[in-house]
């Protein structure tokens, strides 16, 4: 018999056998493998197997095995068709020097609604006062008004920030291009290898943009479809929204003048250090193709490793107990050379080389058809 607590209750005694295994904190719902299931499924799921178990047990198992409930990460979604340039631009500019990304100058768009929801409050409250006036906070239809603004930044700065009045197209955007780009890049002292970054909008990608960016000498960087994670403004979006609606702008008229105020405020040393750490960006696509072939790897290395050995035991060991006979010495030798070629494939098996040589055989399966590597 096993004792074990639960949180507000008496102890409770159970057979061995029947209590709540460490693995069950990452092998039922709630675990690493089903991370959006909470803890009253995981508590259902052990009831089906007629194992009670507390919430708050749960709870402290998951802990004690580093899982911890968090808020999951918003990302696009990513297709088959999404993943390949990802990766092939993160790969491409992996070694790229950092004074490339100092003198990109990164642009994007975004929409800051006047009472949006940037961040998630919490109230102290008792019970059945959820709806009192001091425990609400009050919404409005449509964010209550919105604006639309383009901006650009580099590593030495904030760039200009316009905003969009009615709708974008490509004849707005060129406009605005025109205005805001080369002042900025006047203004944020980039080299003449500067470098413009835009998304595959079709109003950025249309013919006459193209034709535009190229009459007017300005060099863009590919960029790889639903990766605004891969964008650096990205952040400074997040962190502009965060302080215009601190300052709780009343109209549409008042959150432009707080938006260009306070993008004019972000600090240098901010947009050096999201540019400073752009590498970490790229290594991290890369890293997450790779963990299928590691995945794959580490399943398949130790068998090979042990089946090599063994084999190269019994070709050691095998000349020994072979009869004399007109072939003895065929045998042998053949013996000896089979333990020779074992003990170097498990040595080689070994090195990081079969991580590169699993590489290449998936590869060259997906390419054929017969496996899917996308993650």
């Amino acid at each position: 018999m096993v004792k074990t607590w639960n949180s507000g209750e008496p102890s409770q005694e159970r057979p061995a056998d029947q209590n709540y295994p460490k693995s069950a904190a990452t092998t039922h719902p709630g675990g690493h493998k089903r991370p959006h299931n909470n803890i009253q499924r995981t508590a259902a799921s052990l009831a089906s197997v007629k194992v009670s178990v507390h919430d708050s047990t749960i709870r402290k198992r998951l802990g004690k095995n580093g899982l911890h409930g968090r808020v999951p990460r918003r990302k696009p979604l990513l297709s088959k068709k999404n993943i390949k340039p990802r990766l092939s631009f993160a790969r491409k500019h992996l070694d790229d020097p950092q004074d490339f990304w100092e003198n990109t100058l990164w642009t994007d768009e975004t929409k800051i609604e006047l009472f949006g929801r940037s961040v998630s409050h919490y109230v102290w409250r008792k019970s059945n006062t959820a709806f009192q006036k001091k425990n609400i906070t009050p919404t409005v239809k449509y964010g209550g008004g919105s604006v639309m603004v383009w901006g650009c930044s580099a590593a030495s700065g904030p760039g200009r920030l316009a905003v969009i009045n009615g709708t974008m197209n490509s004849a707005v955007y060129q406009k605005i291009l025109k205005e805001n780009v080369r002042p900025s890049v006047c203004d944020l002292k980039l080299k003449r290898t500067w470098v413009l970054q835009q998304d595959n909008d079709p109003k950025h990608t249309r013919k006459s943009t193209s034709e535009w960016l190229k009459k007017n000498k300005m060099k863009t960087l590919e960029w790889p479809s639903q990766s605004p994670d891969l964008n650096p403004i990205e952040m400074l979006w997040h962190d502009l929204k965060k302080v215009v609606h601190a300052r709780k702008p009343s109209n549409v008229a008042e959150l432009q003048q707080f938006c260009k105020d306070e993008w004019a405020k972000i600090p240098p040393q901010r947009c050096n250090r999201l540019t400073a750490s752009y590498g970490k960006r790229l290594i991290a696509v890369v890293a997450a193709k790779e963990n299928k072939v590691k995945m794959v790897y580490h399943s398949v290395a130790l068998p090979l490793i042990c089946f090599t050995t063994l084999w190269g035991l019994v070709g050691g060991v095998a000349p020994f107990f072979v009869p004399k006979g007109p072939n003895r010495g065929v045998i042998i030798t053949s013996l000896v050379l089979t333990a020779v070629c074992c003990y170097l494939l498990a040595l080689w098996v070994s090195e990081i080389n079969f991580r590169h040589l699993c590489q290449l055989v998936f590869q060259v399966a997906a390419q054929m058809g017969l496996m899917d590597l996308s993650i």
